[in-house]
């Protein structure tokens, strides 16, 4: 479209100076423009770089959105230095060094203004300028979205940043822009920036997602304020603060987050209420460093989909959690490390899988007038110098109310703890701890259980309905003999005897055994089980590697598979021989690569080769030991590379199998801790070269980057197999084999049926291979017994013919 003309009407104090006229260029009509007066648009093209320095008005024609083109070859398209009014116009940018609009100067306004452009900046406001920018929307894959610099302010109302190179809007410079009913999206940086001293950012009403990065930054003592907020489908975490940073989320949702929700360190302080925080991969609230500090009050944290506690707290940081709700979570608080503390009042926890609050390392934890139910473990402190209180509390409905172990020292008064499954409370392995006006009822196991001489204060507590008894006190070997024992003050029960200690007992007292669960590892530290006495077993005769590659050849497909392993195999066998004639053996590295989509038999033939290096002498025991990122990497600095090591360990003498291995070495790591587990396992694989072979496995694309930004995993790394996906005959294969087995036949026209919808079957992202050929034999099944169960006497055929109608529906 080619360049209009520009009709400017001119005011004036007086109605006879008001006259209109027509301009061939922008750059003329500006000119020749007063304060007040009004510039419209004709529409076009415009290669012109504007400069609005008079509080004038530059409008498109109405009713035609879209149809004015600012877009000049180079520079800033339009730049504002005046109180002037801006609407309706189309402005496009190719400056990769400069913004498409610039707002310098005084309080414009800006509407209905579409930006898209490839440059530093979409809209940037910086110095005195206060603009309001309403319904303006920018599409800026090359930059920021929105840039406000320098001292800045103004209001965004109901603006949209639809695509952003970097951050969608970035404030820094000691700006302090407000922003209302604004959507952020598509962003591959933040989808809200803030950083430096005195820079400041408020959002009400927006929502910010589909972020390649974190949805909220706040850094470098800026500080923040998020009212009716939504920040959700990010790649990292939700909200991160760090190094001086203040945050308030106020009615706020954090949700569909694959790391933390929110991470804050560095002395940051994050105030939030009425604000929920769901559907999480990491921590739901991840808090480090002395000084840091979090303080929630009537928030709800739940339906956790990864494997870390709700709530982490560390290396001196403090949290506070005040009239909240934390539930359908692996584990729902963790406090670790001197220094750290947690209070928490009048807060449900429930619905944990593991447990409740873990206090560890020296930290402290305080709950008053909390519900804890439905957990494996109530409460637990786990070590010396680890205490705190729990006052007025209740526990119910878990496998044991509270453990104490390994010198930790808390005070547990006037709580409750109803229908645990095991003990009420369990301490042990020197733990201490004083018990105050408690109750325990309806136990599985023993009201209060405690052993190992710890120095437990027990004072007017009562035990009901405990079904191997209410106390429990065992010998505690020397320190026993040393005089350490529990203190037992005006306890009863509901049991003849009451209470007595080991000093009262005649006879014996023989120590109930752990259950399994009861002193499972803490993400960070190491378990330290009672030492077992050794069970021998009947050594099974292992397989022949003839046997085993004769079933690695019956399994359907995976031809260029079984090649490479008979390959490999044929080498080691050689080589082998070689050796006992006295003859160099060449070198084989025996640590492999597996390539493929889900369901194509990786885990299976890593199984296999296993069995197959045993047979020939070159692996002790053959066994699989499959990991994945959540088994190696730990929470804090350490715990990693233990994690690691004791995987290595379980699979010393066999295959250690890291499933998804890429997830260690993710592109946007930052300070993950995966690269802590892949040095771990690269030294543990120098050093022990013979005791274990390696295994790493994933997507054929993702294992490509992980291999090439790791250069030292992949030169300890032969070969790589790659497993192609299985065809529609592969396919029907399966599903035959299933049938056999399952004692099921396909009636005729029934596997040229299957055929076809294998072949016709959507080969997306989700498709799984074996596993969906084994899914569609079980829907077969369901829909046969649905169609069979009304037949009133069926015959051996009914009961066991599928037919083509049997197979489930394309969706």
């Amino acid at each position: 479209m080619a360049q209009g003309t520009v009709q400017v009407t001119h005011t004036g104090t007086s109605r006879w100076r008001r006259r209109t006229g027509e301009y061939a260029s922008l750059a003329a009509a500006l000119e020749a423009a007063a304060d007040g007066d009004v510039l419209t648009v004709a529409p076009g093209t415009y290669r012109e770089n504007l400069v609005l320095q008079r509080a004038v008005t530059l409008r498109g024609p109405e009713g035609s959105p879209g149809s004015v083109r600012i877009a000049p070859a180079d520079g800033v398209p339009l730049t504002v230095r005046a109180s002037a009014v801006v609407q309706d116009l189309h402005v496009e940018g190719q400056d990769a060094a400069a913004p498409a609009v610039l707002v310098e100067e005084g309080t414009p306004e800006l509407r209905d203004v579409r930006i898209v452009t490839r440059s530093a900046a979409g809209i940037e406001v910086r110095g005195s300028a206060r603009p309001t920018v309403r319904r303006c929307a920018v599409d800026n894959p090359a930059g920021i979205g929105i840039a406000v610099l320098d001292g800045a302010g103004g209001v965004f109302e109901e603006c949209e940043v639809v695509a952003a190179g970097q951050a969608g809007v970035a404030v820094r410079g000691g700006a302090h822009p407000r922003l209302e009913r604004c959507r952020i999206h598509h962003t591959s940086g933040s989808g809200l920036s803030a950083t430096g001293e005195n820079s400041a950012l408020e959002a009400v009403g927006c929502e910010i997602y589909e972020v390649r990065g974190s949805g909220v930054q706040i850094t470098g003592r800026a500080t923040a304020h998020l009212t009716d907020c939504d920040v959700h489908r990010t790649t990292a975490d939700g909200v991160t603060l760090d190094t001086d940073a203040v945050l308030t989320l106020a009615d706020c949702r954090i949700h569909d987050i694959p790391e933390n929700a929110v991470d804050l360190r560095s002395r940051s302080v994050l105030t939030l209420t009425r604000t929920t925080v769901r559907q999480f991969g990491r921590n739901g609230l991840s808090v480090w460093d002395p000084g840091t500090r979090v303080d929630a009050n009537q928030c709800e944290i739940f339906d956790s989909t990864g494997d870390y506690p709700a709530v982490w707290v560390s290396d001196g940081a403090t949290a506070v959690l005040d009239s909240c709700r934390v539930h359908d979570v692996p584990d729902a608080l963790f406090v670790l490390d001197r220094g750290s503390r947690a209070d928490v009042v009048d807060t449900d926890l429930s619905q944990v899988r593991n447990t409740a609050v873990s206090v560890s390392d020296g930290a402290t934890a305080q709950l008053d007038d909390c519900r804890i139910r439905d957990a494996a473990t109530g409460a637990w402190f786990r070590d010396h110098g680890s205490g705190g209180t729990l006052s007025n509390c209740t526990v119910d409905g878990t496998q044991t109310g509270v453990i104490v172990t390994k010198g930790a020292d808390p005070t547990v008064e006037r709580c409750t703890i109803d229908s645990p499954a095991e003990a009420g409370v369990y301490v042990s392995a020197g733990g201490r701890g004083s018990f105050l006006n408690c109750r325990v009822t309806g136990s599985g196991g023993y009201g209060f259980h405690v052993i190992d001489g710890s120095r437990t204060t027990l004072r007017k507590c009562r035990t009901e309905r405990c079904a191997r008894g209410g106390y429990e006190f065992a010998d505690g070997g020397a320190d026993a003999a040393s005089g350490a024992s529990p203190l037992v003050e005006d306890c009863t029960s509901d049991e003849s005897g009451g209470p007595r200690t080991p000093a009262a007992r005649e006879t014996a007292v023989q120590t109930a055994s752990h259950s399994p669960g009861l002193l499972g590892a803490v993400p960070g530290q190491r378990a330290e089980p009672e030492p077992l006495a050794p069970v021998a077993e009947p050594e099974q005769p292992g397989r022949s590697s003839k046997d085993v590659l004769g079933e690695l050849d019956a399994l359907v497909g995976l031809e260029s598979v079984k090649r490479e392993v008979r390959a490999l195999t044929d080498m080691i066998e050689v080589g082998r021989r070689r050796q006992e004639a006295g003859l160099k053996a060449a070198s084989v590295k025996r640590h492999l690569v597996f390539t493929g989509s889900p369901g194509t038999g990786k885990t299976t033939v890593a199984r296999l080769y296993g069995e197959i290096l045993a047979s020939l002498g070159v692996l002790e025991k053959g066994h699989l030991v499959e990991v994945s990122r959540v088994d190696l990497v730990g929470e804090h600095i350490g715990s990693t590379a233990i994690r690691t090591q004791e995987a290595f360990e379980k699979a010393r003498g066999g295959v250690l199998f890291i499933d998804e291995a890429y997830a260690l070495s993710p592109e946007d790591g930052g300070r993950d801790f995966g690269k802590e587990a892949i040095d771990t396992l690269v030294k543990l694989m120098e050093d022990h070269r013979d005791a274990v072979v390696v295994i790493v496995a994933g997507y054929t694309a993702e294992m490509e980057r992980f291999l090439s930004v790791n250069p030292g995993v992949a030169s300890r790394f032969s070969r790589t197999i790659t497993f192609s996906d299985y065809g529609p005959d592969d396919l029907l294969r399966i599903v035959e084999q299933q049938a056999e087995e399952h004692e099921y036949r396909l009636a005729p026209g029934a596997a040229e049926a299957l055929r076809k919808y294998f072949t016709v079957l959507p080969k997306g992202p989700a498709f799984g291979n074996g596993r969906t050929a084994r899914q569609t034999f079980e829907a077969m099944v369901e829909r046969h017994a649905s169609r069979v169960a009304q037949v009133v006497e069926p015959s051996t055929d009914d009961l066991t013919l599928l037919y083509a109608e049997d197979l489930p529906e394309l969706l």
